[in-house]
């Protein structure tokens, strides 16, 4: 094969001139037109006797045939036979040859282009024949976009080349057709034994199955280990039995409805929302780690999620060879075109800090979302279109064609693993029900319908053609579909006759030491100290940097404080107490990662967790070098893209891998965080109680009332306290640099794992005050609640005000300046789970007192209803924000008059 691109803009003038220079001295001309010129049987040769050379005169038409392939590259796509039941829609490929100047009468004509399909010369016929058989049949190729020559000759090369050469071996169509048996009987078992139920039915898109089976056994004999699956619910429940391989008595009893003896803890989910995983043995005899993740019923919601789990499988157990773990998303045509966090996830795919070696995605197009026709779903040509925007390839198929599916599989496997980078494919196919079993489709697409009632299954399709072929005769076929029938309704029988039990599933080691959660695990926490030789050792790492390298000023002096902390023993503020705190996880031997907006520095400047060389701008991490023998954790600390949405669904994903390393993940400000609800409701809140997935992550979401306005306030800390029950999660609001530091240790030394929410401070990072004293971070642990150490004679206070977070401070202020010793300032730094029996001594503690709950945030947000709520026989006054749309004022003298206002009722109301 030649690749002659070079003459697409080609003048003949200029060709004729190359050619002069090329007779002179063949090294003058560059390598592609030395090949030409060496190669081409010039038919005409002249002889100029003005100059005494050879001149070439080249057919004009050969400029034209190589266009002619070049369209057929490009747009050949448009006219190719991927769609099922339903004619292409014409999209204008202009692949007519009155287009390129060419004709019937040049149909027998030799050209020299037919060198670029590897044909040699070759008449037009031949030519345009070969480019229908590549380009025209059951798939459609997108990929010549691709700027990389390597990859794109490397595609070409498979698409021109091996797939037009391609024939499955006996074993393979046999494999092909038990898979798609497998799936087909399936499904018409489970409509038959459990009529109306849904199920989110995989017929139309049955080739999806073989199709999974073809990726699994190429990534297997590439050295893959494992293959994390994300998908929505089309297709869940067959591919979790067909694929995963999950007992089709737990499928079965999840169809009865009854929930199993052993679960063990929560409430559970639908079957279709359900993950599951088992080692899976490819037709190469090779063993494979399978697991599919549960997703809720947002579609897309767990692409970040299935991205993490492998970033975090990748660097813990296969020293970041992404080759050794492949991920597959698997979407429906509606949502990779509707949904934006397939452009959040995709942004990710190249960069450091989220890269996974890329992703195969496969998109079941069944060319409907619920009853929205595709040309309502979409502006785009594909519902794969955003593909291009990277780069990646994309395979269209015929889902009807299932050695075609199964070949682009293997291709889509095979590109990821040589360039890590995603692959799209695009099987066209049909949905045989409505959205689900008990939609009727008629009522909004009647003549598609009127087409899929009569249209041929893909599993008969391919059957008939086994059999045309000689390949297999009608015995095997009714014999595959005549034992897998028995066989499921053997175990049916046995189901309705015997309690299934809840299969635990496979887990790592590390995650079987992890226990659930009780309330008495949160009355009093785990002690979290280190030693002083301990916090004497991170310190000086993080006020060191190497020879050689000049920090900024700003930096320098920064160091310098940490330095007189080492020197004086004296406070720590915010920025310290957090380092201070991943430093000694580190130093534990585990690891740590963050990640978000800004995290290297900070948002407000306050972190520099790594610094950067005024002059040549290298880049140092300050927390990657306590140990002097190396043997500590790694800190991976990334600044993310301006995504919230993709990167906590990416840390999500991330922390479920391994309980003992932890995950961070910062807001650049609180208020963007429920850019991310998705995330947040479905997974963090919810997936211990649902799919008992446990986490153990942090995010940290800087909130506070400074005037700054509605949206750089408030984290919205009333919606994660609506969130909280069965001791989901934990929510703080911290006010001292120690109980920071303990709150980080304490997600690691609990025998159970909880995200943590925590509202961080903005003003408090540099306030004078929000400080602690170095004796806090090696004596004691976490406290839940602070009292007021400042009360001599309990008996004599008035008012106990609870509060939490930056309020703390104001009112701090007030009752110093205005020795107001009558009022005691309680802190609650965890408001759940409440330490209910702390509570209770505090309460104790001041019993003439009146109790209040003062808060900067409007009455109908912050933590006053769940407050009130929580703790209802307390007689509270509260004080507040009016109840209010917004989260806070636009205006500074109203913003400081409010915040005076809370302060003066607080205490003299």
């Amino acid at each position: 094969m030649m690749d002659l691109s070079f003459l697409l803009n080609a003048h003949p003038s200029y060709v004729d001139q190359l050619y002069r220079d090329f007779l002179k001295n063949p090294d003058a001309v560059e390598r592609e037109w030395r090949i030409f010129f060496e190669g081409y049987d010039f038919s005409s040769k002249s002889s100029n006797t003005t100059i005494g050379e050879q001149s070439l005169i080249l057919d004009p038409k050969e400029f034209k045939v190589v266009k002619l392939i070049y369209a057929y590259r490009n747009k050949g796509h448009l006219v190719s036979d991927t769609n099922p039941i339903r004619p292409r829609k014409d999209r204008h490929a202009d692949l007519d040859l009155k287009y390129y100047d060419l004709g019937d009468d040049d149909m027998d004509t030799e050209f020299y282009g037919g060198h670029e399909l590897g044909l040699g010369r070759a008449t037009l016929r031949d030519i345009l024949n070969r480019l229908k058989t590549i380009y025209c049949r059951t798939i459609g190729w997108e990929y010549n976009y691709i700027d990389n020559r390597e990859e794109r000759i490397w595609l070409r090369d498979k698409i021109e080349h091996s797939y037009t050469a391609y024939e499955h071996p006996f074993e393979k169509k046999k494999r092909i057709l038990k898979k798609l048996n497998d799936s087909a009987v399936y499904e018409k078992f489970l409509g038959t034994k459990f009529i109306g139920q849904k199920r989110f039915s995989l017929e139309g898109g049955e080739s999806t199955i073989p199709s999974l089976d073809a990726m699994i056994n190429v990534a297997a004999n590439d050295g893959c280990k494992e293959v994390v699956i994300g998908m929505a619910h089309r297709g869940r429940i067959n591919i979790l039995v067909n694929i995963v391989g999950k007992t089709y008595e737990e499928v079965f009893t999840e169809f009865e409805g009854v929930s199993p003896e052993n679960l063990l803890s929560g409430t559970g989910d639908v079957k279709y929302h359900k993950g599951y995983a088992s080692q899976y043995t490819t037709m190469d005899n090779k063993t494979v780690y399978i697991n599919l993740l549960p997703n809720p019923s947002h579609l897309e919601a767990v692409n970040p999620v299935v991205q993490g789990f492998c970033r975090a499988k990748a660097d813990a157990v296969y020293e970041s060879n992404y080759d050794s773990i492949l991920p597959i998303s698997i979407h429906g045509d509606a949502a990779v075109a509707g949904q934006g966090i397939i452009y959040e996830v995709l942004q990710m795919s190249l960069l450091k800090g989220y890269k996974v070696g890329g992703t195969v995605h496969f998109v079941i197009n069944n060319q409907i979302g619920f009853t929205t026709d595709f040309d309502d779903a979409r502006s785009s040509y594909y519902s794969t279109s955003i593909a291009t925007t990277l780069q990646c390839p994309v395979f269209h198929v015929n889902g009807d064609d299932v050695e075609a599916t199964a070949f682009v599989s293997e291709l889509a496997v095979e590109y990821r693993q040589k360039f890590h980078k995603d692959a799209f494919i695009d099987m066209v196919c049909y949905r045989k029900h409505g959205h689900n079993e008990g939609d009727d489709p008629q009522y909004t697409q009647p003549q598609m319908y009127d087409i899929i009632k009569n249209h041929k299954s893909v599993r008969d399709i391919y059957s008939q053609k086994l059999i045309d072929w000689g390949v297999a005769g009608a015995e095997l076929v009714k014999g595959f579909e005549k034992d897998f029938w028995a066989e499921l309704q053997q175990r049916l029988d046995y189901t309705k006759q015997n309690t299934i039990p809840y299969q635990l599933q496979p887990t790592d080691i590390a995650w079987k030491k992890i226990r659930f959660a009780k309330q008495q695990d949160f009355e009093s926490s785990p002690e979290t100290k280190i030693s002083k030789t301990t916090l004497v050792k991170i310190i000086k790492a993080l006020v060191k940097v190497p020879n050689n390298f000049e920090p900024l000023k700003k930096i320098d002096k920064m160091l310098q404080s940490r330095r007189d902390i080492m020197r004086q023993q004296q406070s720590v503020d915010w920025a310290a107490g957090e380092l201070i705190g991943y430093g000694s996880i580190l130093l534990d031997g585990k690891n740590v990662r963050m990640s978000g907006e800004d995290v290297k520095r900070g948002t407000f400047s306050h972190r520099h967790a790594t610094v950067y060389d005024e002059n040549t701008g290298e880049e140092y991490n300050r927390l990657d070098h306590i140990a002097d023998d190396g043997k500590q954790g790694k800190f991976l600390i990334y600044n993310s893209h301006l995504s919230e949405y993709g990167v906590l669904g990416f840390e999500f994903g991330y922390s479920l891998t391994h309980p003992d390393h932890l995950v961070v993940w910062e807001a650049q400000f609180g208020d963007f965080v429920n850019g991310a609800q998705i995330i947040l409701d479905q997974f963090i809140a919810s997936s211990e109680t649902k799919w008992n997935k446990s986490s153990g992550m942090i995010l940290l979401l800087p909130h506070g009332y400074e005037g700054a306005g509605p949206e750089h306030s408030s984290a919205r800390l009333e919606r994660f306290l609506q969130n909280c029950a069965e001791l989901n999660m934990v929510v703080t609001n911290i006010t001292t640099p120690a109980n920071l530091f303990h709150a980080i240790r304490r997600q690691l030394a609990w025998e159970f794992r909880k995200p943590l929410i925590n509202m961080s401070p903005k003003s408090l990072l540099r306030h004078p005050d929000c400080t602690s004293d170095v004796s806090e971070i090696y004596e004691g642990k976490f406290q839940e609640i602070i009292d007021d150490k400042s009360v001599e004679a309990p008996n004599k206070v008035k008012r106990v005000v609870f509060c939490s977070g930056k309020i703390y401070y104001d009112l701090l202020k007030y009752k110093k300046e205005n020795q107001r010793n009558d009022v005691a300032l309680v802190r609650m730094e965890q408001l759940y789970p409440l330490a209910y029996t702390q509570v209770d001594n505090i309460l104790n503690k001041y019993p003439k007192a009146k109790i209040f709950w003062t808060q900067e945030e409007p009455s109908n947000m912050g933590a006053w209803w769940y407050i009130r709520n929580t703790l209802p026989d307390i007689k509270w006054n509260v004080v507040s924000r009016l109840a209010s749309a917004s989260p806070a004022t636009g205006f500074s003298k109203i913003h400081e008059k409010e915040q005076h206002e809370i302060v003066d009722k607080t205490f003299n109301d």
